[in-house]
């Protein structure tokens, strides 16, 4: 009996794993990258114009080459723009 309740848990985490991963790639289908409107310390990851590689590490609000992902349609709504500023 204990074995069949560990095989039966252990099928349901599974199972539940592939929902979570589906889940979250819909998710991101529904979001895009909007630079422009990230507020220090609040961004999502590196930046455009590669000061630093990682989130959470821009240093003042509305940067240009810093992003955060936003629902499809709402970046230009917020002030900010789908593409990166050009590279100088």
């Amino acid at each position: 009996m204990k074995n069949q309740a560990l095989v039966s848990s252990a099928l349901a985490a599974a199972l539940s794993l592939g929902l979570v991963a589906h889940a979250q790639a819909q998710d991101k289908a529904a979001k895009e990258k909007c630079f422009g409107i990230a507020k220090a310390g609040q961004n999502d990851c590196a930046s455009a114009n590669g000061s630093h590689s990682c989130a959470g590490q821009s240093k003042a609000d509305k940067d240009p080459n810093e992003w955060k992902y936003v629902a499809k349609g709402t970046c230009e709504k917020e002030g900010g723009s789908t593409k990166a500023p050009a590279k100088k």
